[in-house]
């Protein structure tokens, strides 16, 4: 009787190979280093930028001032009751994502997103240390920790840590006074969330963008999944030609190069790669359409005297065409289609709202709350009374007089707590709570009623401006 040794299964998973993409040069690295310069700029140093709106208010261009529950953006001062235009932005990007999609592919993922920037960055660094793709991977493949691998790792592994800490600190900077944050940060008198905030950034930037890079893209990020409901045949979107490049080879001068195609099978593509994939393999999920593939295409094209343009931005609309012989439709003819201007029309539909919303807004405005316990109350003479609650807020950048008054009732007048007329002031840019009085005399029609609808208004002594509020007064029938 013989017996065998039970195996062990084989693994489901494949240990992650680090990718060390080879340096390029060309048109679209080019655009790559000029929005990461630009985008880069306007996150550090935006919060530094001044703006002055007066001596009462803040004067940062950018603040999201949590304390007051304010957001200023240069000229512009949103309130807490104003966060529909923040809803709206909000859905102007995501509108703006799926326009990008369906006309260019990911080119959001390419070239704008902070994973994709800050990976870049961080991978710059690692060249600048370590050397070149070559290098880097003899290094990755030597075992033994010699005086100069542990050297370039650390100093890589610093430079990161460096640029990952002033990453979350100029994310602080935004929701305080970034000059007076930085003294109290470097003097250790900051808010511990600060400290915190800072800490959590840093180690997921460090992270992120050092060690789990492609990982991040492929597996963290959900858009990969979504971008197919957003793209179709018309989507211009990094290709390979196919009909061009193959059969490939590298023989050139052996029998039968001559029924080679135009790829010499140089993997020039792949090595330059931030995803590690092959293009050539056509569409796949982990494909960012950064374009380095093109310029490392073009570079070998160039070099054996062959068309450029093997790999490069194009619709799978035109692959017949170009197999017959025919030049490709004009990009705006791909990118103008229903789908792509149906987005258009909405993105700008919605922010054209938002800009007239906020240039027709008034600088004055005002709450209403009945107080509901009691829900009235009746005087010794027989009148009744209404208590509410009125919020006035003040959007000036001085103080301002508000005359408060009613309307509608007959029989009805109205009074404020702690004022000795109609007139209260109101600080610059703030929000006063007035405890308001509503009564009406027992014979009133209103004290008799159930309910008797009224207007609660206030007007800006100064420039005549005034809002006004519906509400409701409750009587002896209720």
């Amino acid at each position: 009787m013989s017996s065998t040794e039970p195996q062990a299964p084989d693994s489901l998973y494949t240990a992650r190979e680090p990718i060390f993409p080879r340096r390029v040069k060309g048109t679209f690295r080019n655009l790559k280093w000029v929005i990461m310069a630009i985008t880069l700029g306007i996150y550090y140093l935006t919060p530094w930028i001044r703006w002055d709106r007066g001596p009462q208010l803040p004067d940062q261009a950018v603040l999201v001032d949590l304390a007051n529950r304010r957001f200023f953006f240069f000229f512009i001062e949103i309130w807490p009751h104003e966060f529909y235009f923040i809803a709206g932005l909000l859905v102007m990007a995501g509108l703006g994502l799926f326009l990008f999609t369906s006309a260019l592919g990911r080119v959001w993922c390419g070239y704008t997103c902070p994973q994709t920037v800050w990976t870049d960055l961080f991978i710059l660094v690692e060249r600048w240390i370590e050397g070149d793709r070559n290098a880097r991977l003899r290094l990755h493949r030597q075992k033994k920790w010699d005086a100069r691998k542990l050297r370039l790792r650390v100093t890589k592994w610093v430079t990161w840590f460096l640029i990952a800490m002033a990453t979350g600190g100029a994310w602080v900077f935004y929701f305080t006074d970034a000059p007076t944050l930085l003294v109290d940060l470097v003097t250790f008198n900051a808010h511990p969330v600060a400290y915190t905030t800072i800490l959590v950034l840093t180690a997921t930037t460090f992270i992120f963008g050092g060690f789990m890079r492609e990982q991040i893209c492929i597996y963290a990020c959900p858009w990969p999944r979504i971008q197919a409901a957003m793209m179709d045949e018309d989507t211009i979107t990094v290709a390979y030609r196919e009909w061009r490049g193959e059969p490939r080879g590298k023989h050139r001068k052996t029998e039968g190069a001559e029924l080679l195609g135009d790829c010499i099978d140089c993997n020039a593509c792949v090595n330059v790669c931030p995803m590690g994939i092959d293009i050539r393999d056509g569409q796949q999920l982990a494909c960012i359409t950064c374009a380095l593939c093109i310029d490392a295409c073009d570079d070998v094209m160039e070099k054996i005297g062959k068309p450029r343009g093997l790999i490069d931005y194009m619709a799978l609309t035109d692959e017949q065409a170009e197999r017959e012989g025919a030049k490709p439709r004009p990009i705006i003819k791909h990118i103008l289609r229903p789908r792509t201007m149906l987005y258009t029309v909405l993105w700008s539909g919605i922010g054209v709202a938002l800009v007239v919303a906020l240039f027709l807004r008034p600088d004055i405005d005002m709450t209403v709350a009945p107080i509901r316990n009691p829900i009235f109350v009746t005087l010794s003479d027989g009148t009744i009374r209404n208590t509410y609650d009125v919020r006035l807020r003040n959007k000036h950048g001085e103080d301002r007089d508000f005359r408060v008054w009613l309307e509608g009732g007959q029989g009805m007048t109205l009074s404020l707590e702690g004022a000795e007329n109609d007139v209260v002031t109101v600080p610059a840019d703030s929000i006063r709570l007035q405890r308001v009085y509503v009564m009406a005399a027992p014979d009133a029609p209103a004290a008799k009623a159930e309910r008797t609808e009224v207007t609660i208004l206030v007007e800006d002594v100064s420039t005549g401006e005034h809002a006004e509020k519906d509400t409701v007064f409750n009587g002896k029938a209720n």
